[in-house]
């Protein structure tokens, strides 16, 4: 089969790999699309990311696809059911998973990441791992339940209550779902903050009340024109130190700043402790998908969260070593890699 191999910082191959033999609880998936995310680039970079990515690994973990074959042990599942995964195998005893915060799981398998994952032609998984989707999702609607299983557990910590208002700092594909998500969730006010203007348009088209733009209009002066001081939640999706600076500055008085962007590893920001002190801030990150996936599938299916209007563009499979070393390609919108 066809498979993107991590071999080392800028090093990605697409070469023939074996398909792996299929043990007795788990499920060989033909995979049909597979989403590029920014922990793909982050791997790509040789940044240190949720996990260390050995070398000769498969990389891939936003996937869907058309189960092939089934373990001898397997239930639930059957030849030619149409499944996405979810990435993040627990162990089930450490003590955060016995503590129900398995996300912090101390032996997590990462599909895609420590072990061989979906930019592949198939894929061979724990079948504790794969969920069926409605047949009326498209390959590539199903691959994005990964990133929002992510964004459900971050909308999750901010409490949005019904009536807040909520600020979104970046519009690509991660803002634009934690967008619809607030809106969801009761937010009768969504300020998007982002440069570009198709993407400030994309925002408004999915429920952005304002959408400005940081380069050119003063947030705060607009805002208090406006009347929209009281910003109660500012979700940070760019992950650099100086808008998330940004996003503690905007926050409103007793207010949640959620870090939601990934920063590199060693990115530091300068604040000023009195300024969440006196308006009682509180920050807050969120670290991947524990327990979401179920809810995420509901959504989706549900038509209720746009998941393809923000699909940039489909690429078969040789392109992608050359989109993880184009920055400028990637920054277009979300890409997502078809077999």
């Amino acid at each position: 089969m066809k498979a993107a191999v991590f071999y080392g910082k800028n090093d990605l191959r697409v070469e023939e790999r074996p398909i792996a033999p299929v043990k007795e609880n788990e499920v060989l998936v033909r995979v049909h699309a597979c989403g590029i995310c920014g922990t793909d680039v982050h791997i790509f970079c040789g940044d240190e990311g949720c996990a260390q990515t050995p070398p000769n690994t498969v990389l891939g973990h936003e996937f869907a696809g058309e189960v092939v074959e089934c373990g001898e042990h397997v239930t639930g599942l059957v030849r030619g059911d149409k499944v996405c995964v979810d990435p993040n195998k627990l162990c089930g005893a450490c003590e955060f998973c016995r503590r129900g915060i398995g996300h912090f799981c101390t032996a997590m398998t990462g599909i895609g990441t420590t072990v061989d994952g979906g930019f592949a032609e198939y894929c061979t998984v724990p079948a504790s791992q794969v969920y069926k989707v409605a047949d009326s999702l498209s390959y590539e609607q199903a691959a994005m339940t990964e990133p929002v299983s992510c964004c459900l557990h971050g909308i999750e910590l901010c409490n949005i209550k019904c009536g807040d208002t909520v600020m979104v700092i970046g519009c690509g594909m991660i803002g634009l779902i934690l967008l619809q998500l607030a809106k969801l969730s009761g937010a009768s006010n969504i300020i998007a903050v982002e440069p570009v203007e198709a993407k400030r348009m994309h925002a408004l088209r999915l429920g952005a009340d304002i959408a400005l733009d940081p380069m050119s209009q003063d947030i705060a002066a607009v805002l208090k024109e406006r009347g929209l001081e009281q910003v109660d939640a500012v979700i940070e999706c760019v992950g650099r130190p100086e808008t998330i600076e940004q996003a503690i500055s905007l926050a409103g008085k007793y207010s949640t700043v959620m870090m939601f962007g990934l920063t590199k590893p060693d990115a530091k920001i300068a604040v000023k402790p009195f300024e969440i002190f006196k308006k009682e801030i509180t920050l807050k990150s969120s670290f991947i998908n524990p327990y979401t996936f179920p809810a995420a599938i509901k959504l989706i299916e549900s038509g209720k969260l746009d998941v393809s209007s923000m699909v940039y563009k489909t690429e078969p499979l040789s392109e992608l070593p050359s989109i993880l070393a184009d920055g400028k390609r990637r920054s277009a919108g979300k890409y997502i890699i078809t077999m």
